[in-house]
């Protein structure tokens, strides 16, 4: 099972993890977090219904992996496609906030509990149920998309990150993309039915 997914019986996934990889993994679903932002919680006594028509952001954000994130829905080729996507933007990317969020506190609280699970042994199996795996692989994606738009990864350079050399400083980071890469993958894999 070393660094790949495996279906779980009735359901779900499982991975073996060092100490190393968990505390990566962790470390980038934190910084993921830190990235979306801490989202806005609704007053205790707010009006339910209108939380649900809670108004985000019209525009782009600046940052480049937060665009990458949230991108825009109909492109910008006209006013008009303009308008409508700031206005698509505003219904929607609070809650797509939300869920990026959440799929990644997931993955800190299951680390979190595999490493207290497994103090020092230096490593331990992961088991996701179904719905865990879902999040997992939502945080994945969401890590690959902005450690690759980080290191402005285009399609085309794929074959070029396996031949970094080892002086070059994006080295660390494309080794972390290409192996959330491949567990990505797996997850994946064990997901299909």
């Amino acid at each position: 099972m070393a660094g790949r997914f495996e279906n779980l019986p009735g359901g779900g996934a499982a991975v073996a993890l060092d100490d190393v990889e968990i505390s990566i993994l962790r470390s980038l679903a934190v910084q993921l977090m830190e990235l979306i932002g801490p989202g806005e919680e609704p007053a205790k006594d707010a009006d339910p219904l209108a939380a649900l028509f809670a108004e985000g952001p019209s525009k782009p954000p600046s940052d480049p992996a937060l665009k990458r994130l949230f991108p825009d829905a109909y492109g910008d080729d006209s006013e008009e496609l303009r308008a409508a996507a700031s206005d698509f933007r505003r219904y929607t990317e609070n809650d797509l906030r939300a869920r990026k969020r959440e799929d990644a506190l997931v993955v800190v609280r299951a680390l979190d509990a595999l490493s207290a699970d497994a103090a020092g042994e230096g490593g331990a199996v992961l088991k996701l149920t179904p719905d865990e795996s879902r999040a997992w692989l939502g945080a994945l994606n969401d890590l690959r998309l902005t450690i690759g738009t980080r290191l402005e990864v285009e399609d085309e350079e794929g074959e070029q990150l396996y031949r970094l050399p080892d002086s070059d400083p994006r080295k660390p980071m494309v080794m972390a993309y290409l192996w959330l890469g491949a567990l990505q993958e797996s997850l994946v894999e064990t997901l299909m039915p």
